[in-house]
């Protein structure tokens, strides 16, 4: 697991620190209310190297058995560029976005739509759309 950011700002770019805002999903102390909440969420555990919350948060239909990170990747910014439902009240909803990192020196994106819907009343990825 990576340091736990110290910095002023969470990695999910909403403003708040750290512990103010994913580190309460990441510890289980409240599930995320909406689809770009949770995709947030995991978002910053990818940046933090929580690998637990990634499977704990993955739909049971599609998670893997592991994850794994490569130690040469930083995650440094989310850009959430729109949503389709995956409010308070709806069973599914997508998130796209595009994710930046640098991986051994050299910056790169991950761009994906992707898909949520809700397991046993929580928020959960299920893939990305078309897949």
């Amino acid at each position: 697991m990576t340091a736990i950011p110290t910095g002023p700002s969470c990695p999910c770019g909403l403003g708040e620190t750290y512990d103010r805002c994913c580190r309460r999903f990441h510890d289980s102390v409240e599930n995320a209310a909406t689809a770009e909440l949770l995709m947030r969420s995991r978002y910053s555990a990818f940046a933090v190297g929580n690998s637990d919350y990634l499977l704990r948060t993955w739909h049971s239909s599609t998670r893997p058995g592991s994850v794994s990170f490569d130690p040469g990747q930083r995650w440094s910014g989310l850009e959430i560029l729109g949503t389709a439902g995956g409010g308070m009240l709806e069973p599914t909803g997508t998130v796209e976005f595009r994710a930046h990192y640098t991986r051994h020196g050299v910056a790169g994106s991950q761009h994906e739509l992707s898909r949520f819907a809700r397991e046993q009343g929580r928020w959960v990825y299920v893939g990305e759309s078309g897949r």
